[in-house]
């Protein structure tokens, strides 16, 4: 069943300026002024200006003898749509093949089928707003079986986050105010003058006297939100997306009619690519079905590719999810990432050995949904600050780790805290009881004294560690520190933990 995410982005305005000038502290309270001939009001408040008492809709003046250090800034429609449209591209190329600008202040976008490669709807959501977070965007993300119910909770609703459940839309938005049903404002007022307040009572109302009064529209939103009929999002394009596609007088169905007129997409895309000396990196299959939804399919490589062939395969492979429904009327294939691609020459077996190219073994588990990624070294002498993720395909890394005392070869996430009893301070464990099992110590080596980075962390500026290699009875080893030197306990609270594991 198809889920909807709504992404609202109440502060749009004032994080648009703040992320546009960085100079502005963070403290610093932003309020967004619109001008209706000499009429000047709040239109847009940040939430330090909404702790000062500046609500939207105050005026202009009252905000500012309310708080002499507030920010004014006169409203700019036009970049603040232009900057949500370039948010909603971002989105494409990350989130869904089917995304779309939800208003003024909002993205929506079709997330079927791409839950489970988050670990589920919550972690989905959750990772969506911190994301947005880490770009400096408030925002508020809801999912829910329609558009209309999306869009409606991410607005009433104050959470980052919110999950409607499948099949629970009427109790989360019966509730709500009929302002959320993007009717327009006329007609909502109308409405509140005749009494309605939520959309429970508008929806409880026979409807042939409100259509009579106000048109077929109430009646189409109410079914909207109650998801009774499709409301199919049509996703963001720009004139840089290359994409191609291929209309059906008569609807297709067939597996392989599908697959044909994939492969036929697949090579007037890659025609078009190379004109533009581009190689695709994210391509997204498009299905538009005779009743209205539409189905995405979302095919990645690892590197920038032009290979016919490996793009039909990756599209192929997946084509068995499409549900034609009543008929297919429209494919469309487009790039929504591509990048530079030169052509280059083969390697002659007759010259030089021919390098084995293991791309398209990560393009088969990276659209699984599987991670793929190498390591690579980072200057820290802290064992879980080494090492971070880089591309598969990433150029070679030159650094490498320096030291001249073993590491394992699997690292723990986080230290996990055990239990050791051992002779202060310099003596390794005798035994040492990790995750419920116990582990008598029959060789080690150690200790390795780590120091604590305090040009990072003021906290660490008189932190140690004290890593031990121990063995136990069966010949497994593994890799502890104590934290503290053992003698001084500004140095470290003299707790044991377990850091990683060798092979």
């Amino acid at each position: 069943m198809t889920r909807v995410v709504s992404i609202y982005l109440p502060d749009l305005p004032t994080d648009r300026i703040r992320r546009g000038d960085p100079s502005i502290p963070p403290e610093q309270p932003i309020a967004v002024i619109a001008k209706s001939g000499s009429k000047r009001w709040i239109s847009s408040a940040d939430a330090n200006a909404r702790k000062a008492g500046v609500h939207i809709g105050m005026a202009a003046a009252k905000a500012q003898s309310l708080f002499r250090g507030l920010l004014l800034v006169d409203a700019d429609l036009e970049a603040d749509r232009a900057a949500l449209e370039r948010i909603t591209l971002w989105a494409l190329t990350v989130y869904s093949p089917i995304v779309a600008v939800d208003g003024v202040d909002g993205i929506v976008m079709d997330t079927e089928g791409a839950d489970h490669l988050q670990g589920g709807e919550l972690p989905m959501v959750t990772k969506i707003a911190n994301q947005f977070l880490a770009k400096k965007l408030t925002a508020r993300v809801a999912v829910a079986d329609s558009w209309g119910a999306a869009h409606a909770c991410a607005r009433a609703i104050n959470r980052e986050t919110i999950v409607i459940p499948p099949g629970e839309t009427v109790r989360a938005v019966e509730k709500l105010s009929i302002a959320l049903l993007r009717l327009p404002a006329k007609i909502v007022s109308d409405l509140r003058i005749l009494g309605f307040q939520t959309v429970g009572e508008l929806a409880n109302t026979p409807r042939a006297p409100l259509t009579l009064r106000f048109g077929p529209e109430v009646g189409r939103r109410l079914d909207q939100i109650f998801g009774r009929i499709a409301e199919p999002i049509e996703p963001i394009r720009t004139t840089e997306l290359v994409e191609v596609s291929k209309a059906f007088a008569e609807p297709i169905g067939a597996a392989e009619t599908i697959d044909k007129y994939v492969g036929r997409l697949v090579v007037e895309l890659v025609a078009k690519l190379q004109k533009r000396g581009l190689g695709v990196r994210r391509a997204d299959l498009i299905v538009e079905k005779v009743d209205g939804t539409r189905q995405a399919i979302r095919a990645g490589t690892a590197k920038p590719a032009r290979d016919v062939a490996w793009l039909t395969k990756l599209f192929r492979d997946r084509t068995e999810k499409i549900e034609p429904g009543f008929g297919i009327e429209k494919l469309t294939v487009v790039a929504v990432m591509a990048e530079p691609l030169e052509d280059v020459q083969k390697a002659s077996y007759l010259i030089e050995e021919e390098v084995r190219d293991v791309t398209p073994l990560i393009d088969i588990y990276g659209n699984r949904g599987q991670r793929v990624y190498r390591v690579a070294p980072v200057a820290s002498d802290v064992p879980e600050r080494s090492v971070q993720r880089i591309s598969p395909v990433a150029e070679p890394i030159t650094v490498a780790w320096v030291s001249h005392w073993r590491r394992p070869v699997r690292l723990l996430p986080h230290p996990e805290l055990i239990e050791a009893i051992a002779l202060m301070p310099d003596y390794p464990p005798r035994s040492i009881t990790w995750r419920g099992r116990r582990h008598n110590v029959v060789r080690a080596d150690g200790p390795e004294r780590i120091f604590g980075e305090w040009w990072m962390c003021d906290s660490e500026f008189d932190a140690v560690r004290d890593y031990y290699v121990v063995e136990n009875q069966a010949g497994e080893r593994f890799w502890i520190f104590r934290s503290g030197d053992g003698v001084d306990p500004e140095t470290g609270d003299r707790q044991w933990y377990m850091h990683g594991i060798f092979a």
